[in-house]
């Protein structure tokens, strides 16, 4: 139950709450898709992103570090013990999934980062030309021992 209740305080946050959906919803990982009904810009996609870290008291993690790396890694894990992926773990992976959604003419910001024992990444994406809803991805993973 805390996945849900995070990923439900960052659904709220965005004002995604309504119509969300879960992708993924396992006892170690979550992840929910939504859109937002907050009216933001492209620009102040990055701001709205670290307002929800300072809300959640959270820790930013860099995405190429060792800890970026590690919590990637544990995330991974946890989808792979639900589905079936069928490519290899991959850091770059997220890299390739930013420039995929800017191919499809997304403007695309997202954050990794950390609680005492949970993992999030959270990414935020809309149309470049402004018309359209901003989409909001989150992926909660539980990662206590």
């Amino acid at each position: 139950m805390k996945l849900h209740r995070i990923a439900g305080e960052i659904m709220g946050y965005f004002e995604a709450f309504e119509g969300s959906r879960p992708a993924l919803d396992s006892k170690e990982i979550l992840i929910v898709r939504g859109m937002s009904r907050k009216r933001m810009s492209m620009e102040e996609m990055g701001r709205e992103l670290d307002g929800l870290i300072e809300k959640l008291g959270a820790e930013e993690l860099e995405l190429i570090s060792e800890e970026g790396t590690a919590l990637i890694g544990v995330m991974d894990e946890q989808i792979r013990s639900c589905v079936e992926v069928g490519t290899e773990t991959d850091i770059g992976g997220i890299h390739r999934l930013k420039e995929a959604l800017e191919d499809m003419n997304f403007s695309v910001d997202y954050r990794l980062c950390m609680t005492e024992d949970t993992g999030l990444f959270v990414v935020l994406y809309r149309d470049r030309s402004g018309v359209g809803p901003c989409f909001v991805e989150v992926v909660v993973s539980d990662i206590s021992d």
